[in-house]
């Protein structure tokens, strides 16, 4: 039997050192790998079954025929690059890349920097921001409304059509035209001319039809036949049309109206003696010296039709007007972030700048542009991206006959896989060539976030 150690003398060292507790400890992922698997999974199965499973579903479509039985290679891929429809979408999708994002960008930082220093600055931006409550079916509904050719219903047209009329005044009688008993005939060019000299003292006659009520002057007076003056080439023109029927041509009846404002020229071997201007009553006169004997002719800008505003929505301008309805969209949306990385900015070199010399522009493009750099880019990436798939304002504002020259890869791919003579095969290679361009921007943006984390 062992007897038990003698305690240690006091002050002496001990020579016996502590066994150090080599033990594992238990890690969770390592010892509850089915807890992991358990969280993990049905975010896996949403993820195969949203992504990957129609990823590959498509790829492996692609390589077929219209009908999916029979193997076409790459047909359909030849026929994306060969197609005019399809050609088009992939040229308008690169136009919607380069000049969206940048536009959208560009707006965004200049409201930002703007609006910095203004006392209502948060107003300003909160109403540029609220687009984006708005869902891209309602911006596209709205949108389409906003470039109606009809000025009395689309705003775009409103306005143009009213500041060019501001400065070029419109044609008072469009469509206006004489009958065949009527003293007047074509002189070519739209412009209509008296059938025999006028001599002074006679009434001239220059009767018309065939002009709208709408398009009538309101202050229009019932026609009057003036006074004869031997020295005066006088005359009427009016609306030889009664409402209601009744009437004789080339007599002025109680209820016809004076073509008010016509423009009235003298000719003489092609060249215009005088001018007049006819008024609320149609009534007008000439000098007899100058006019007599001279042809009376109605010019063309008479009759000319009022100016309709712009084709917004036509072949030439379809693309560039929805690109503004999605810029109108998203500037604020790249206003909200690029001003928060304005907010993080160190207001000392900016500062620092302005004591060196540098007035706002130079600060502006050497010193804050710079800075917010990183900002730039990720709102130019995630627009280019957003912009690859865009679909929902080109379906919605682009009318039938102009959705061929708006058309884009997605809306290509809708219609290529759901339209009236459907071809999936083409539309599966339309999706992954989709795929493909979303990839290296993508691709990018990881890299850019990992160098970002590094620092």
């Amino acid at each position: 039997m062992k007897s038990p150690a003698a305690p240690a003398a006091p002050g002496a060292t001990s020579t016996a050192t502590a066994t150090p507790d080599v033990r594992p400890r238990r890690r969770v992922t390592g010892t509850r790998k089915l807890v992991a698997a358990g969280f993990l999974l049905p975010a896996l199965v949403l993820l195969g079954a949203l992504v990957v499973y129609p990823i590959g579903y498509s790829v492996y479509r692609s390589f077929f025929d219209k009908a999916g039985t029979g193997f076409a290679g790459l047909a359909n891929y030849i026929e994306i690059f060969s197609d005019d429809t399809i050609l088009t979408s992939v040229k308008n999708n690169a136009i919607w890349v380069v000049v969206a994002p940048t536009v959208a960008t560009a707006l965004g930082l200049i409201f930002a920097v703007l609006t910095e220093r203004v006392r209502w600055g948060t107003a300003f931006k909160l109403i540029v921001f609220m687009p984006m409550a708005i869902s891209m079916l309602a911006a596209g509904i709205i949108f389409r409304l906003v470039y109606e050719q009809d000025p009395e219903r689309g705003v775009a047209n409103a306005v143009w059509v009213g500041v060019h009329d501001t400065f070029n005044e419109s044609a008072g009688f469009p469509r206006a035209r004489p009958l065949p008993v009527h003293p007047l005939e074509a002189a070519g060019g739209g412009a209509y001319i008296t059938k025999e000299p006028v001599a002074a003292g006679r009434q001239v006659q220059l009767p018309l039809v065939g002009v709208a009520p709408a398009a009538m002057p309101g202050d229009a007076e019932p026609a009057r036949a003036p006074a004869t003056d031997p020295a005066r080439i006088t005359g009427t023109a009016w609306l030889d049309f009664t409402k209601g029927g009744g009437g004789k041509p080339n007599t002025i009846d109680a209820r016809e109206l004076g073509l008010k404002g016509i423009e009235v020229e003298a000719v003489k071997d092609g060249k215009v003696v005088a001018t007049a201007t006819a008024a609320a009553d149609g009534s007008f006169s000439l000098p007899a010296d100058k006019a007599d004997g001279a042809l009376l002719r109605l010019p063309a800008s008479n009759f000319r039709e009022p100016y309709n505003g712009v084709d917004w929505l036509g072949p030439s301008l379809v693309t560039p007007a929805i690109i503004g309805s999605y810029v109108w969209m998203w500037a604020g949306f790249a206003m909200v972030l690029i001003a928060a990385g304005l907010a993080a900015v160190p207001r000392e070199l900016l500062e620092a700048a302005r004591v060196d010399g540098a007035n706002e522009w130079q600060v502006f493009r050497k010193v804050t542009v710079p800075l917010l750099a990183p900002v730039l880019a990720v709102v130019l990436v995630t627009l280019m991206i957003n912009v690859l798939k865009i679909f929902d304002l080109v379906f919605i504002i682009a009318p039938g006959s102009a959705q061929d020259d708006a058309n884009v890869l997605a809306l290509q791919l809708y219609r290529s896989s759901f339209g009236t003579d459907a071809d999936l095969g083409v539309g599966s290679a339309i999706a992954v060539l989709l795929l493909l361009l979303v990839i290296p921007v993508m691709l990018f943006n990881i890299r850019r976030i990992r160098r970002e984390t590094r620092r």
